[in-house]
């Protein structure tokens, strides 16, 4: 599990830029979270071997610039209740603007960590300007300027400084499942918890407060123990509209990030919609084990091809990772509840497999010898060599005399082998190919 640092601000102030500066300064899987809202962006960074998760909550103003009521205000509150550290990025262009005013008055009142860059300070003139910015009442400012990354590294110093130590987990935790229940507001999360772990829960509260962080709670059910990852990502705040889809993301990622399988659930009689779609594509992303659960089926008219037609759809949207476990249940009547838990938990042994080196290798290469990889100006690729690696997740390396022409469609190739002969449903694959 990582901090989250959230980025705020008005429009237009260079917020994306900063946060583009940021996750790439890691050559690891970083990526913006796949969606239908394409501004929304979520990532990892790492400064000075800390590593944090970053969360820009630019783009979604939807008023005029000059109307503060709405989206923006809403995502200011909402950073303010979840993040752990907040960057609030200002424009010295422009100085200070009755909109930066009205986040510097929302962040005066909490103990947050609140970190001022003042953006697009790119010579000594502006520097001077920038002064106009203690005005805000937030104590000390960083100038920098996010194209060139000046003024970043004193930024970040300070942020990793102010980060919150997180808590160690125990060996005896580490040694016991993680599974974490995610999904949007109103899918029935709370009900399949409460029926999961057997007692009456207040998963669901109205009631704003504090952030809230991930807890794990040990239960035994039906002969499994495990821990539940118990979050504020699902909870709900009464002032945070449920069509703020950015809110459940940003609730989804400490909880997805502390797990080892995550359950998404969604409601059946609305669909496999943006948020779900965010939220799923979150998890793949922190390559966490996946189960999708259609809860509510009991509310669905059905027919004989009710279910096969549904779960169809679904898989069309996760392409190309639809190597993945759904199961329809209804949390009301307790209907497949066992059998939800039983795929939790195979997801997560599919997670945990490893495969010898040397059985990989009989089959493998045999494989790649019937069909290699396509040559490519003149050059054929022989691949010798294969294992996986010993990762946390599933990761295979092949070794090739020329990796460099061995493209996507054949790594894709090699994961659907790897699929057809050994069990990872619900686990993303990395493939890697190095030279020998």
């Amino acid at each position: 599990m990582n901090n989250i640092v959230a980025i705020v601000g008005r429009p237009n102030v260079g917020k994306s830029t900063f946060f583009n500066r940021l996750i790439k300064r890691r050559e690891a899987i970083v990526d913006s979270v796949s969606g239908v809202t394409r501004d929304r962006n979520y990532g990892k960074s790492e400064w000075n071997g800390k590593e944090f998760s970053v969360i820009d909550t630019g783009g979604y103003i939807k008023g005029s610039d000059d109307i503060f009521e709405g989206e923006i205000r809403r995502q200011v509150e909402l950073a303010i209740d979840e993040a752990d550290a907040i960057i609030f990025v200002v424009d010295v262009e422009e100085g200070i603007t009755p909109m930066d005013a009205e986040v510097a008055k929302l962040l005066r009142k909490v103990t947050k960590p609140i970190l001022l860059a003042v953006n697009k300070v790119d010579n000594a003139m502006r520097e001077k300007d920038a002064v106009e910015f203690y005005n805000l009442g937030l104590g000390e400012y960083y100038t920098i300027a996010s194209i060139s990354g000046s003024g970043t590294g004193e930024l970040l110093d300070k942020l990793v400084e102010v980060l919150p130590e997180l808590p160690e987990v125990t060996e005896e935790e580490e040694a016991l499942p993680r599974f974490c229940v995610v999904g949007r507001p109103n899918a029935g999360k709370s009900s399949f918890i409460n029926a999961l772990i057997g007692e009456d829960r207040f998963v669901v509260t109205d009631i704003a407060g504090t952030t809230r962080d991930s807890i794990d709670t040990r239960y035994n059910r039906f002969g499994f123990e495990f821990n539940l990852v118990d979050t504020a990502g699902i909870r709900r705040k009464a002032k945070v509209k449920e069509d703020l889809e950015f809110y459940s993301v940003m609730r989804s990622v400490r909880a997805i990030e502390h797990s080892d399988v995550c359950i998404l659930l969604i409601d059946a009689t609305r669909g496999f919609e943006g948020q779900d779609q965010s939220i799923f594509w979150l998890a793949e992303k922190n390559r966490k084990g996946v189960i999708i659960l259609v809860n509510k089926w009991d509310l669905v008219e059905k027919d004989t091809m009710s279910t096969r037609d549904y779960e169809n759809k679904i898989r069309e949207e996760l392409q190309p990772f639809t190597d993945v476990p759904i199961i329809f249940t209804s949390a009301l009547t307790k209907q497949r509840l066992l059998k939800a838990l039983e795929g939790t938990v195979k997801v997560y042994e599919n997670r945990k497999q490893r495969i010898p080196t040397s059985k990989f290798n009989d089959y493998m290469l045999k494989l790649i010898e019937a069909y290699p990889p396509p040559a490519l100006k003149g050059k054929y690729v022989k691949i010798k060599y294969c294992m996986q690696l010993p990762t946390p997740t599933p990761q295979f390396v092949f070794f090739a005399n020329l990796p460099q022409y061995v493209k996507e469609p054949y790594k894709r190739f090699l994961e659907n082998k790897i699929r057809e002969n050994w069990d990872f449903s619900g686990v993303p694959i990395d493939i890697y190919i190095r030279e020998k």
